[in-house]
């Protein structure tokens, strides 16, 4: 086969300061040969990520249970030990020390004669209100949907830091009212009131409910029927208190999951207000998404997270129902979200909610291997780079819309590309997988999703992209915009291009990091 050689101009570059690769820092110009017969075809052992968590095999969705505890992150999963496509649910349990290293424990949760163990959140119940304490440690309490002939709610208790559980033999402790849609409890402590506060799905709205003990629990309103997205049952509610950055403020925030993304299928919207013990309010009636992109729902937020660290920390499933079972890998399915820290900002039209990857992301970074431009420049093209092939790494740059009106970014190979378009003038970022490898798998995986996406005053926005294998995760202007979205490669991707519509210096501090193996998998 014969050779294919590419350019990397720098034009007008006076001073860029360029690591690896063998480029010098007086360098202008560089000439790689790339022999094409070396692109790698790719197989299902390549698809699994490395620094995502993913089930050791089988089926996984929604992310339950996410509490922390004596320096551990519990994360439990909607699980079938029995196959690759969703079947009788259980818990899957792993747990981890810095949210990424994630060691694999027995199946938390089993189906019993009350029915299959649907979503659901844990506590700590460091006052014993449940009275369900037996030895030294405080209970964990897993609150959880039973799925039987109804779904009704649940209780199962642990008092060895989660290791062995019991289900309470009173279950259900919250029975079905006589809605077919009553699952995916939200439990939290609320200081204020000094009770449990928990918030469910019941059809296309949710319910409040209060309890002193965690099992006997009182209706205080609902909310959410005439607001909001509604493209499908309402799923996965969480309901949380956050700080607005450089403001003595706080406002409530429910998430709520559902069909009818801005992209199809399943997202997850948030609604910014305030909760007074008894109910909630909105401030506004404009839906807002969490993510763009097509591939992150079910998100849940840790409860017990230390006063010290204050964050509030979300992990989301990694797919969708669209087409999560027909996703092209066989011997496990799905993948977590990375693990996000929100926060409050007031943007342009009002309070946002961004999200940033959790800092202990940093610890995975393999920094002998960056790729540094400091200086503004043209263009960025990498070619047969080691990074690249890895499949999982960090990229960040800054763009200048003064410069441009169009931005590509493009991952891929002489035969695949996955493309991300910043178009200024249509006021959108969209993601283009047409071309990214397999994608005939299934029709309702759509192949070119899209943000509105309206740069800031100054226009300079700041871009942070994840990839791991089969995943890109997009953030903008520092999270307060997100697209995560699966793809999945026939060939290694070995090239890295980022352009803009005009021939001037527009992009300033790339760098490009690999990140290592977070976990044995």
């Amino acid at each position: 086969m014969s050779k294919l050689t590419l350019f990397f101009i720098f034009i007008s570059l006076v001073s860029a300061s360029c690591k690896k690769n063998g480029v010098s820092d007086n360098q202008n110009i560089l000439v790689i040969t790339v022999d094409s017969s070396k692109v790698v075809l790719l197989t299902e052992s390549d698809y699994r990520p490395i620094y995502h968590f993913t089930p050791p095999r089988n089926w996984m969705n929604d992310p339950n249970g996410l509490v922390f505890y004596k320096g551990q992150y519990h994360l439990f999963y909607q699980y079938n030990p029995n196959g690759n496509v969703w079947g009788p649910m259980n818990w899957g349990h792993a747990t981890s020390t810095d949210l990424f290293n994630w060691q694999d424990l027995p199946i938390a949760l089993t189906p019993d004669n009350l029915g299959t163990i649907f979503s659901g959140s844990a506590v700590i119940d460091i006052n014993n209100t449940s009275g369900f304490k037996n030895g030294n440690e405080d209970p964990m309490v897993a609150i959880f949907t039973h799925n039987g002939s109804q779904q009704y709610q649940s209780l199962a208790f642990s008092n060895d830091k989660g290791t062995n559980w019991t289900k309470y033999i009173a279950n259900p402790v919250l029975p079905n009212p006589g809605v077919p849609d009553f699952r995916d409890p939200k439990v939290f402590w609320y200081t204020a009131g000094q009770e449990w506060i928990m918030v469910l799905a019941a059809g296309n709205k949710v319910n409040l409910y209060a309890s002193s003990d965690l099992k006997s629990w009182q209706f205080l309103s609902d909310f959410g029927a005439d607001v909001g997205a509604h493209g499908g049952v309402w799923e996965c509610p969480d309901l949380f208190e956050l700080p607005v950055e450089g403001t003595a403020t706080t406002k409530w925030v429910l998430m709520v999951s559902c069909n009818g993304g801005p992209n199809g299928g399943t997202a997850t919207q948030y609604f910014i207000g305030n909760f007074d013990g008894t109910s909630y309010t909105t401030e506004s009636t404009n839906i807002s998404w969490i993510d763009y992109g097509t591939d992150n729902y079910a998100g849940a937020t840790y409860n017990n997270i230390p006063s010290a660290d204050g964050r509030r920390i979300m992990i989301g499933w990694m797919s969708n129902w669209n087409y999560a079972d027909k996703v092209p890998t066989t011997t496990w399915r799905s993948t977590m979200t990375v693990p996000r820290v929100l926060s409050l900002v007031n943007g342009a039209q009002g309070l946002v909610m961004k999200t940033l990857p959790v800092e202990e992301l940093n610890n995975y970074e393999f920094s002998s291997s960056d790729t540094l431009i400091e200086t503004a420049v043209n263009s960025v093209l990498l070619t047969d780079n080691k990074t690249i092939k890895t499949g999982s790494y960090e990229i960040n740059f800054t763009i200048d819309f003064n410069k441009s009106n169009n931005f590509i970014f493009s991952l891929g190979d002489s035969k695949e590309k996955l493309i991300v378009n910043f178009d200024k003038i249509a006021g959108l970022v969209s993601i283009d997988r047409s071309g990214s490898g397999q994608v005939d798998f299934n029709s309702q995986f759509k192949q070119i999703i899209s943000c509105p996406f309206n740069p800031k005053t100054t226009l300079i926005t700041n871009v942070q992209v994840l990839i791991d294998r089969t995943s890109i995760e997009l953030f903008l202007d520092n999270g307060e915009k997100v697209m995560t979205a699966l793809f999945f490669p026939v060939y290694q991707y070995n090239l890295l291009k980022i352009q803009g519509s005009n021939n001037v210096p527009q992009i300033t501090n790339f760098s490009l990091k690999k990140l290592n193996k977070s976990m044995l998998r």
